[in-house]
């Protein structure tokens, strides 16, 4: 079994987090059987024309060949790597168990169904999902507390260490993996799949206008708008499974997740992916060319797209390869 722990690299407690998880789940698989990425890619080490590149090349690779994946996210702003990385799993057929230390639930409407996150395709596409539900319950009385820092301490850690066996047990203990559904080419080649970021002046129907405009058939998410979005989000993942293509706009402080997860389905599915981002910033690491997104992100994708000229342009391409 090979087993593939995504997390957030760019924080040294996740870092932590994601290393425990690793050594206390290689202590039960053997450490032959775990891959944790940036740790066994090597960053600081790795020599290559393009570092960045190179690293999503090997993780990727990396994500053609498991077994099973534990994903650590975390609060309402969640990772874009890690939410691709979990759709080239699913999409790749491959289970997943989501662990967060996030107690809070989340909600489309003021009263609509409790979510796990704020996207609901986290919650459609995981085989399970570990959390802490709350803050980590006081020390009972009468125990000895060395401070009341101490005290906050021990409570929350022993919810982590929690958290963490049962993400474990949860997946050494899948059933045996079910085969792959291959979705067979669509009918309507010219079909788009776009999904809008919340954080874009530019949405949706500007995007809409700009493939109906030559002729393509339009695809946008259900989920945000159904009265069952766990449900919806599964339409829209076999939506963009099977497009011909997907405009995916990455507008925001990161990708927002949803998109980011899609991303990586389409990756996974061979679909001709690209980004649209109109007001990029970048990211800057040592010995790492500059990023305009998670390089998980950027390297899935074919191309950046600034303005309506480049959608046009892009639309009529008649070939090209992921960037990846």
């Amino acid at each position: 079994m090979s087993y593939y722990i995504a997390h957030r690299l760019f924080a040294a407690h996740d870092r932590v987090l994601a290393a425990d998880l690793a050594r206390r789940l290689a202590a039960k698989t053997g450490p032959e059987h775990v891959f944790l990425p940036f740790c066994d890619t090597d960053e600081e080490d790795l020599v290559a024309e393009i570092k960045g590149r190179r690293l999503f090349e090997l993780d990727r690779e990396r994500l053609g060949r498991l077994d099973a994946m534990i994903a650590l996210l975390h609060g309402p702003s969640l990772d874009d790597g890690v939410c691709m990385e979990i759709g080239y799993a699913v999409a790749s057929g491959v289970p997943v168990i989501v662990l967060s230390t996030d107690f809070q639930t989340y909600s489309l409407t003021e009263a609509g169904p409790h979510l796990s996150f704020p996207d609901p395709l986290i919650q459609a596409v995981a085989t399970r999902i570990v959390r802490v539900p709350r803050l980590g319950a006081p020390e009972l009385p009468g125990q000895p507390v060395p401070s009341r820092f101490e005290a906050f301490r021990a409570r929350n850690l022993a919810q982590i260490n929690t958290a963490l066996d049962e993400g474990i047990d949860a997946l050494i203990n899948l059933p045996s993996r079910p085969a792959r559904v291959v979705t067979p080419p669509p009918a309507d080649r010219s079909s788009v799949y776009i999904e809008a970021s919340p954080y874009a002046a530019w949405d949706r129907d500007h995007l809409a206008e700009a493939c109906r405009a030559v002729g393509h058939t339009v695809a946008t998410p259900e989920r945000f708008a159904a009265g069952d979005p766990v449900k919806a989000a599964l339409n829209d993942l076999a939506a963009v499974c099977s497009a011909d293509r997907f405009l995916a706009d990455v507008s925001g402080p990161e990708t927002p997740p949803g998109t980011a997860l899609l991303i990586g389905a389409a990756a996974a599915r061979g679909v001709r992916t690209a980004a649209v981002h109109p007001h990029p910033s970048f990211t800057h690491a040592h010995g790492r060319e500059p990023n305009w997104r998670n390089l998980m992100i950027q390297y899935a994708t074919e191309a950046r797209l600034d303005n309506r000229e480049d959608v046009l342009s892009w639309l009529a391409s008649q070939s090209g390869s992921q960037a990846a």
